[in-house]
């Protein structure tokens, strides 16, 4: 079971202030953790929202539409993706993860199961995702 730990922007991140070195250490501390246990697929923060865009979809059109964007809830600033065996161990393993707020403020992650190609049934179009080793089990 594959999950992504999010984190959720706050109005620092967005601004663009960088993580204290407290942080980073708390970071790098439980993301060493997680290599251990052999749980840990990949994490990175992401860059502020004005470095970014969004494609609008209207039928076949796409519309361009560059940061930022207002909604900081509605926003990540970063991401952890975690392979276990089951929901309790991911809860675990996220109740764990150091409060990404910056100078300790409060702060959110939110936790999201990710899809295995086993939960769709047979398809041609499934199985050309599995020859490209998207969406499997490592």
């Amino acid at each position: 079971m594959r999950f992504m730990i999010v984190v959720k922007a706050s109005k620092e991140s967005e601004a663009g202030a960088m993580p204290e070195e407290k942080l980073i250490a708390a970071m790098a501390t439980y993301h060493e953790e997680l290599a251990k246990a052999g749980v840990l697929l990949d994490g990175t923060g992401l860059q502020p929202s004005s470095k970014g865009w969004r494609i609008k979809y209207k039928g076949d059109n796409r519309t361009v539409v560059d940061g930022p964007f207002t909604e900081t809830k509605e926003l990540i600033a970063g991401y952890t993706l975690i392979q276990v065996k089951s929901r309790e161990e991911a809860v675990e393993w996220a109740r764990r993860f150091p409060n990404p707020a910056v100078d300790g403020k409060e702060g959110e992650i939110e936790i999201r199961q990710l899809f295995e190609l086993e939960d769709f049934g047979p398809s041609e179009a499934v199985e050309r995702f599995r020859e490209m080793d998207i969406g499997t089990k490592k």
